[in-house]
């Protein structure tokens, strides 16, 4: 790989260990250029952690990293004090205080310092603000008053006041409806700048200009968006399964081919030994004879075998070109729920946001999409259902085992076993099964013991899913809100195959239309800002609405 000492990033044999001696990422060399870069790889390969160290939120064991200037860095698990005004957030406060001490008549020296050259601090604050769809938000407001996903795009006008050279985002279209994802889209889009985006998304990873894969402990980058990068390794996966296909045919040949020489030479022999026995050869001959032969059978197993080496090891390379991704298998019969049966009732049901969403009846294995803006009250209302929350009026009846998978994946120990977790939920259980269902879910044999302060976010994800539905009783009603935040696109694929194994009903808010097309959505429930609570079904694509 050819280095530029003036690249944006420049990372050089890095290699960084999780503190119980769990190893993330070796040796690592890598360099990111100008423009937008989607850092893309399965889950628990590194790429949050590569973002960290870039950052400088961690510390590597071995090699170093090189940065133009003060990065800009946006958490997938992002965390603001609720009490924290929006000007302090977004590090203008100072500027701002200088700022109206100067307009109040104040000329205290230290006000002038404190401002600088920022004297449009103010106009500049609100137009990152409106660009990003927050000009509604006053300065002087409290973190406390906006939502989780407005959070997100705060974090990030604070980052682009800022102004850094470099911007490292780690799932930023986490939470954000439609909207918000087209803005940030725009914004980055208008950014003159390094950008390296972890993220899910797959109509944001359409708007970058190349695609850097970690796999394997080592980054690939292709030019162009992720179709581009797609269609790259459709073809070489291709080419890669016909190479395999002829090598595995050349082994089968070259083995035939030194079982056929053995043969002819075992046949030779005994046909030496006869003729000897037979006083056909004298002692002498028979003894050259044999000699001659030894050398020949000698040198021909070399070569038969010396080409069945080659070939075996063409057939290992070949095998190391093709990716073969392990995948979640999950089969629940115990979560089958009759189509007849209802499994929730909403009876005149008022949310204590004061929105009100009327009745509603749950029936079976549906599949119903929670959909709407942030803020709609779409988390409030699984919150709700499943007894967290109390109504401000009416009531929610659930009839059947439920589960809830909230946005903050918060269920499980840090401190304890994926193993010890599940097992915390499902005491009854034979220790044996819990593994086996484990290792359904990709945590086989030693990484069943794996501390989860230790787990990607993809891979706790994954953890808090397994402990949800191996738990006991099974759960015929499951809530899931946002659950592909933090998953890669290999691991929402999974989630698709879990889910296609879960039999009982489902309640899924999220604003990944590509997953909701994917897994089979029978029912839409649409939360709008400024109008009621709408359901409408879907029978073989096409759709019909029912008032609320």
């Amino acid at each position: 790989m050819t280095m530029h000492l003036s690249a944006p990033v420049l990372c050089t044999g890095l290699t960084y260990t999780w503190p119980d001696g769990t190893p993330v990422l070796r040796d690592l060399t890598w360099t990111a250029g100008d423009g937008r870069t989607g850092l893309i790889g399965n889950n628990g390969t590194g790429k949050s952690t590569l973002l960290k160290l870039i950052a400088g939120r961690l510390a590597p064991a071995a090699g170093s990293v090189r940065v133009a200037g003060e990065p800009g860095y946006l958490s997938q698990d992002l965390t603001l004090d609720a009490s924290l005004p929006v000007d302090v957030v977004l590090g203008v406060a100072e500027s701002r205080a200088a700022l109206h001490a100067i307009e109040s008549g104040d000329t205290d020296e230290r006000h002038f310092t404190a401002l600088g050259d920022d004297w449009d601090v103010e106009e500049r604050t609100h137009a990152t603000l409106a660009r990003l769809g927050l000009g509604h938000i006053g300065l002087d407001r409290t973190v406390g008053d906006i939502s989780g996903g407005e959070a997100v795009l705060l974090r990030l006008a604070a980052l682009l006041l800022a102004r850094p050279a470099v911007l490292l985002l780690d799932e930023p279209t986490n939470n954000l409806d439609r909207e918000a994802r087209t803005r940030l889209r725009q914004t980055l889009a208008d950014y003159r700048g390094t950008v390296i985006v972890v993220t899910h998304d797959r109509e944001l990873l359409d708007h970058v200009d190349q695609i850097a894969e970690l796999r394997d402990g080592a980054i690939r980058t292709f030019g162009g968006n992720l179709t581009a990068y797609e269609e790259t390794v459709a073809a070489e996966q291709e080419t890669a399964q016909q190479a395999h296909a002829t090598a595995r045919a050349g082994v089968a040949r070259q083995r035939r081919d030194l079982l056929a020489a053995q043969t002819r030479q075992a046949r030779s022999a005994r046909y030496g030994k006869q003729a000897f026995a037979d006083n056909r050869m004298d002692k002498a001959a028979a003894g050259t004879m044999k000699r001659a032969a030894q050398v020949s059978r000698g040198k021909q197993q070399a070569v038969h075998e010396e080409r069945l080496t080659e070939a075996q090891n063409q057939l290992a390379a070949a095998e190391e070109r093709l990716r073969d991704d392990d995948t979640i298998r999950i089969d629940l019969p115990d979560t089958a729920v009759p189509a007849h049966r209802t499994v929730l009732t909403l009876e005149g049901l008022r949310l204590r946001t004061g929105r009100t969403l009327g009745d509603l009846r749950v029936h079976g294995p549906e599949r119903i999409a929670l959909t709407g803006r942030n803020g709609t009250g779409k988390t409030t209302l699984l919150r709700t259902v499943a007894g967290e929350l109390s109504p401000a009026g009416g009531r929610a009846t659930v009839h059947v085992p439920l589960r809830y998978l909230p946005q903050r994946l918060d269920l499980l120990d840090d401190d304890r076993s994926i193993f010890d977790n599940v097992s915390g939920l499902n005491p009854h259980a034979v220790p044996n099964r819990i593994r086996a269902q484990l290792a359904r879910f990709l945590f086989k044999a030693h990484r069943a013991d794996q501390p989860v302060a230790t787990l990607s976010g993809g891979e706790r994800f994954r953890a808090t899913l397994a402990a949800l539905l191996l738990a006991d009783p099974a759960p015929q009603l499951l809530l899931l809100d946002e659950p592909t935040n933090n998953l890669d696109m290999a691991s929402t694929g999974q989630l698709v195959q879990a889910l296609a194994g879960y039999r009982g009903a489902l309640i899924i808010a999220s604003h990944d239309e590509h997953f909701l097309s994917q897994i089979g959505i029978t029912r839409w429930l649409r939360l709008d800002a400024d109008t009621e609570p709408r359901t409408s079904g879907r029978q073989t694509g096409e759709a019909r609405t029912v008032e609320g």
